[in-house]
């Protein structure tokens, strides 16, 4: 199998980030830690849909779940963030 580029990891990363939906929820978890149940009420979505963008967001390592009893607290992956972010910083041209 193929070694990933830096170009190959960041466009995987902005696929993800690619929808409105997505966007909204990790918005919506710079304020904090939130549930299915919460992210649902904050944004007006429907249960599926929410798993179903925080399962593709996880996919793409950049929101992380963890169990509390029967539910999962979402956040955000802050490294994963930073370091998509890092590299489109390096396409910004300098002075």
């Amino acid at each position: 199998m193929a070694k990933r580029t830096e170009s190959s990891e960041m466009a995987r990363g902005f696929a993800f980030l690619s929808d409105a939906t997505r966007l909204g929820i990790l918005k919506a978890l710079a304020a904090g830690p939130m549930n299915v149940t919460a992210l649902c009420k904050a944004l007006g979505l429907k249960q599926p849909a929410a798993s179903h963008h925080l399962g593709l967001l996880r996919m793409g390592r950049l929101v992380e779940g963890t169990r509390k009893g029967k539910s999962v607290v979402y956040t955000i992956d802050k490294a994963n963030l930073k370091a998509l972010a890092a590299g489109l910083a390096k396409l910004t041209p300098k002075k």
